[in-house]
């Protein structure tokens, strides 16, 4: 193998650690060397955990080397969104208005879970100001980039995560997803995450979008976000809106086929304009569905655009925020989180209870729908990345990040597992996402279908990795 590890697994890392052919020390050393070298050109970290992280890669040496792994991940490179809690590193939420010395004394659930099986944070990714819109750019750190074209948006909020996962600037990533922040950044840059139902990641700090929002992996296979899950996935008692307490064997192999499933296949949800060129690349991908077995009906979900409840709930939570901060901070803010907060402090008690009733009515309605079909298939983005720190498209008939991402917030306001699986590339030749839907609680048939596809659909990398 080479000396440098831009595509290698995971999975594939631990099993290289048990059998002595790699090192945890070597891994962590070409990841640190890559990310001094390729940072500069996409801007993914707002910080570097170096010392630490070359430190931490000796003790797991010992241990591999002992045939004593601490746990699961031992030994593997892994980042943490700019959002999340990490003892020890600032978590500074893209935003001038935050304290810059700390004290960083606390580990969030995932942080905490992470580093007891052995992870080894190698750093913090970037994401937009209180990670409030879908490309990443804050006062703080200046714009993200993406990796296949620089000159373009990696999306957001977790853009950061997802550039550094394009990069294999780490093995596993960290991401959050309140309104597609997970599924926009690895649809924008040709990896894998996953939106997992709501409850089964302990989230402490709450969210500011409350249970909008939820935490999962970015990672270059599904296979690998299966296996962060089963440790991010673990209760933790600071967890105010835990949902289903026991999960499921995240490491559960696929069936062999899908024969048998049943899927349902919508190109544009009935409302969305998909460009033509990703739609050929979705299109394609559902016949791979086809070969491994499964029935695909062409249909859509039968719901129309909930965008109107999905923005009153998301204003309403960008007020919390703003209601933190003087006057002095507040002319600190990017301007467009200023404008939505504002918004917010529009929203009435009766219009939020309203949408509320509607998130519900839209939750009920698709419980129903999946007692029908094993998985929902649309595309994950309707259009290509454009060009960096833009909230929109120029040029474009767009007002808000949300009117370019019509897939990916209605399964928030359903709490349903949602992934993007790359799918091919563009006539621009950048990445298209396969979005992969499922019932609540029915996180694995989103993990096997996705594992199995990738039989045909393997995870692309940028041109100059």
């Amino acid at each position: 193998m080479a000396d440098t590890y831009e595509t290698l697994t995971a999975t594939d890392a631990l099993a290289r650690f048990s059998e002595g052919s790699l090192s945890p020390e070597t891994l962590v050393e070409d990841c640190l060397t890559r990310i001094e070298r390729d940072n500069p050109k996409v801007n993914a970290f707002t910080c570097i955990n170096g010392k630490e992280a070359r430190r931490l890669a000796a003790e797991s040496a010992r241990r591999w080397q002992a045939g004593t792994p601490c746990g699961s991940l031992d030994g593997i490179p892994v980042t943490i969104k700019d959002l999340t809690l990490t003892k020890g590193l600032p978590t500074r939420l893209g935003s001038t208005t935050t304290v810059p010395d700390g004290p960083w004394e606390v580990d969030a659930p995932i942080s905490r879970h992470l580093r007891n099986a052995g992870a080894i944070v190698v750093g913090k990714t970037t994401s937009p100001e209180f990670g409030w819109k879908g490309v990443t750019d804050n006062p703080l750190h200046g714009i993200t980039r993406n990796p296949w074209n620089t000159e373009l948006t990696p999306g957001g909020s977790s853009g950061g995560a997802g550039a550094a996962a394009a990069l294999n600037l780490g093995l596993l990533h960290q991401g959050s997803d309140a309104g597609g922040s997970i599924r926009i950044p690895c649809s924008f840059t040709g990896t894998f995450g996953i939106k997992p139902t709501f409850g089964w990641v302990p989230q402490w700090p709450a969210s500011t979008m409350s249970t909008l929002s939820h935490l999962g992996p970015m990672t270059r296979t599904a296979g690998d976000s299966a296996l962060m899950l089963s440790v991010m996935a673990q209760p933790d008692a600071r967890d105010g809106y835990a949902g289903n307490p026991t999960g499921p064997d995240w490491l559960t192999p696929p069936p062999a086929s899908l024969q048998g499933w049943r899927i349902a296949f919508s190109s544009n949800l009935g409302y969305v304009d998909v460009a033509p060129d990703i739609a050929q690349r979705v299109e394609e991908a559902i016949a791979y569905l086809e070969a491994l077995g499964a029935t695909v009906e062409r249909t859509d979900p039968g719901f129309s655009d909930p965008l109107k409840t999905f923005n009153t709930l998301w204003f309403a939570g960008a007020t919390q925020a703003l209601e933190k901060l003087d006057e002095q901070q507040q002319v600190a803010l990017d301007p467009g989180f200023l404008e939505i907060a504002r918004r917010g402090q529009g929203v009435s008690l009766s219009a939020y209870l309203a949408a509320r009733r509607k998130r519900s009515e839209l939750t009920a309605h698709m419980a129903a729908f999946h007692e029908r079909y094993d998985l929902l298939v649309t595309p994950t983005m309707p259009i290509a990345p454009f060009t960096a720190g833009h909230n929109v498209p120029p040029g474009k008939h767009y007002r808000d990040w949300m009117d370019w991402t019509p897939f990916s917030y209605p399964f928030n306001l359903t709490q349903q597992p949602a992934a993007s699986l790359p799918c091919g590339l563009d006539k621009q030749g950048l990445p298209v996402g396969l979005h992969l839907v499922a019932g609540k609680y029915q996180d694995l048939k989103v993990l096997h279908a996705a594992q199995l596809l990738e039989r045909y659909l393997p995870p692309p990398a940028p041109p100059n990795c």
